[in-house]
């Protein structure tokens, strides 16, 4: 499986360093094949602030407040299969992380910044794939379950 992540920087509260670019891709790609995805593949990845998230939230939820991450899935999985087509990449979709937020957040729990914003690519890459915690309790907790996984073998355990 090959990855590819197109990166937009949309926010300059705080610097988006190369390690930091490295972990999200780890935390992408641990994601993917925690999942069994064997296909290339390619995301988008946007970091906003506050401001930048609570807009889209708005526009596209209905949520008029800001939120730490936002998943556009490309495939609606209870129609159809992700696959790649025609040799080219499967487009799995967007994801929007507010860097601003994540910050709080991991001051909030007590872990580092890169840590929060790991945790956040995994949880989104997971939506990506079709998991939704609001469905069902039974979703949120199996969903829990693969986060912990994936943060676990990328050495940045979650409680």
């Amino acid at each position: 499986m090959k990855l590819t992540i197109e990166v937009s920087n949309e926010q300059d509260k705080i610097e988006v360093t190369d390690a930091l670019s490295d972990l999200v891709f780890r935390a992408a790609e641990a994601a993917l094949l925690s999942e069994g995805v064997d296909f290339d593949c390619e995301l988008s990845l946007t970091y906003t602030d506050n401001a930048g998230i609570r807009a889209l939230n708005s526009e596209y939820r209905g949520k008029d407040a800001a939120t730490d991450v936002l998943s556009f899935p490309m495939f609606d999985t209870a129609a159809e299969d992700i696959c790649a087509v025609d040799g080219e990449p499967a487009v799995l979709g967007d994801i929007v992380i507010s860097l601003e937020r994540a910050a709080e957040q991991a001051e909030t729990y007590g872990h580092s910044f890169e840590r929060e914003v790991a945790f956040l690519c995994v949880h989104s890459v997971l939506h990506l794939l079709g998991y939704d915690h609001e469905r069902s309790e039974d979703e949120d907790k199996l969903m829990r379950e693969k986060q912990r996984a994936v943060m676990r073998a990328l050495g940045l355990e979650i409680q």
